[in-house]
């Protein structure tokens, strides 16, 4: 079990993993594996736990999205985690190579988003509309090639499918977006990545910042270079 997870560090109350793309962070109706499920296993062999062992959702990633997550190991930490996340203290940031170059090199996208439980996708919506939910980010564009871009994105709250439909919202769909990016979608894996994590220790208030790169071997990230 270990050798399937890639822990990037571990203590008493946090784990910090790479979350493969296509691997579900949590249970879902598929009751396809998951990460929060190996994890759980994990510790529970590892550490020769008997029942469950506990392992808190602190945020969650898209199951086509690959990148940096992390998890809480206690109630305690999980609570101070999700407290940083309300608060602002949490910073994620991504990386995604888009469907064509945004006009502005650099910018914040704030939309109101609205979520349809019935097909499972999020469409942008008028404040007042019921169920809208404000959603902020900002980017930078790091390169353009062969009619795509290179975009640092900070994600500053956590929408389901935010990147992707706002990058959409703005006629550059995120690559290999099936779902969002209409006539300007490409067939390939979803050139999304969640590449930093930084937050405060939950326990000893330490600053800490996790970083995974993405597949810089692979297309479409290839034509970029990349640095963190």
């Amino acid at each position: 079990m270990e050798n399937e997870l890639n822990i990037i560090y571990e203590d008493n109350h946090i784990i910090v993993v790479l979350k493969p793309q296509m691997l579900a962070c949590c249970p879902d109706e598929s009751g396809d594996k998951n990460l929060l499920d190996m994890i759980k296993e994990y510790l529970k062999v590892t550490y020769n736990k008997p029942g469950n062992a506990y392992v808190g959702l602190v945020h969650r990633l898209d199951r086509p999205t690959g990148g940096v997550m992390v998890f809480a190991k206690t109630s305690k930490a999980a609570t101070r985690l999700s407290d940083q996340m309300k608060n602002g203290g949490f910073e994620k940031r991504y990386f995604a190579v888009l469907n064509g170059v945004p006009q502005k090199n650099t910018a914040t996208l704030e939309n109101y988003l609205r979520k349809n439980s019935v097909n499972n996708m999020v469409y942008v919506c008028t404040p007042s509309e019921e169920g809208a939910k404000r959603a902020l980010l900002s980017y930078e564009i790091k390169g353009a090639a062969a009619g795509l871009s290179l975009a640092e994105i900070n994600l500053h709250t956590g929408r389901t499918h935010q990147i992707r439909v706002q990058t959409a919202a703005i006629n550059c769909p995120v690559y290999g977006d099936m779902r969002y990016g209409g006539e300007k979608a490409v067939k390939g894996k979803l050139a999304l990545w969640a590449y930093s994590l930084r937050f405060t220790h939950p326990t000893t208030g330490e600053a800490l910042r996790f970083i995974i790169e993405p597949p810089k071997e692979e297309a479409p990230w290839k034509l970029f270079e990349i640095t963190v």
